[in-house]
């Protein structure tokens, strides 16, 4: 995370989580998570494949899906419902990747007994539980430090693969577009930047008490603090801008809905293999555009908030 904050520019866009963004000249190179295994690891109850990390412990297909932080560990939770008995898979994934091992995973549904996860390879842990015994709210248990989950009442969901891929398709056709970015990589070191994007080519970023980039298509101009001076070098290749944060999306499922800015939303959780992360949005009901945003990744605790969509402003060189 310190690496955020240094170097030409000043931030690292990982290209697996920001592809539409790349890094600063000069900058650290992209984020990975790890070197990828030769082939996919056998798995009971399967596995989503992703390509960028064979050995990721993603969720299996089917599953409900949450996510969260836990302390410098990303933490997944998927959900499989079934008449008798429920798989639960908690993925856990250490700061710098892969998947943690050698951990005591339990969970712990509310008012039952903590149930004990066994490994099912780098970073995955599981268990078959009984149906009835699965409940909103529970805790997900690494050694000594529990973490809170709370799931909707009923894991029978409506799928939401069409909402999401219309959202995609209205993000893809926005002219402008300004949001505001928490991005942290444990519970003290996060960094606060304002994004502005104009079709096809142009993006700003300014980070809270820290650097700041300009980029108009093939050129681009960054700066390490706010005081510094701006530095101009080629832009190769020229981004595209506005793009969705997401690839693609498995596991896709209507959580339930709520209100941001006073508009209604669904509220859509997914597992993204292309990242490979988890993501939780929240796409108006009325337009179909993203207000909001979370995203779980290796050291990628991410939230966005949206707006305005197609302002009608411009970017200019510093």
């Amino acid at each position: 995370m310190l690496a955020l904050a240094a170097g030409a520019g000043g931030i690292v866009v990982a290209l697996l989580l920001l592809r539409s963004v790349p890094a600063p000249v000069g900058s650290t190179p992209p984020l990975t998570t790890g070197p990828a295994a030769a082939a996919q690891p056998a798995v009971a109850d399967g596995r989503i494949p992703t390509p960028t990390d064979p050995g990721f412990p993603s969720p299996p297909e089917g599953a409900t899906v949450l996510a969260r932080e836990a302390g410098t560990r990303a933490l997944g939770l998927a959900l499989v419902p079934g008449a008798g008995r429920s798989l639960v898979r908690v993925s856990v994934l250490s700061a710098v990747g892969p998947g943690a091992t050698g951990l005591h995973v339990s969970v712990r549904f509310a008012g039952g007994a903590s149930i004990a996860l066994t490994a099912c390879g780098a970073g995955c842990y599981q268990a078959s539980v009984p149906s009835h015994a699965v409940k909103p709210h529970l805790a997900v248990r690494l050694g000594s430090v529990a973490y809170p989950f709370t799931l909707p009442t009923s894991l029978n969901l409506r799928d939401g693969t069409a909402i999401l891929a219309h959202a995609t398709s209205v993000w893809k056709g926005l002219k402008t577009l300004v949001w505001h970015e928490r991005l942290a990589a444990s519970p003290t070191d996060a960094l606060h930047t304002v994004y502005r994007s104009v079709a096809p080519d142009e993006l700003s970023y300014t980070i809270a008490g820290g650097s700041a980039a300009v980029i108009i298509g093939h050129e681009r101009w960054d700066r390490a603090t706010p005081a510094g001076h701006w530095v101009r070098s080629t832009q190769d290749p020229a981004i595209r801008q506005p793009l969705p944060f997401w690839v693609s999306g498995t596991d896709v499922r209507v959580l339930g809905s709520a209100t941001v800015a006073g508009q209604d939303v669904w509220v859509v959780s997914f597992f993204d293999p292309e990242t490979p992360g988890w993501f939780e949005v929240r796409i108006s009901k009325r337009t179909y555009r993203t207000l909001e945003l979370s995203m779980i990744a290796v050291a990628h605790f991410m939230h966005h908030l949206y707006g305005p969509f197609d302002a009608p402003f411009h970017l200019d060189p510093p």
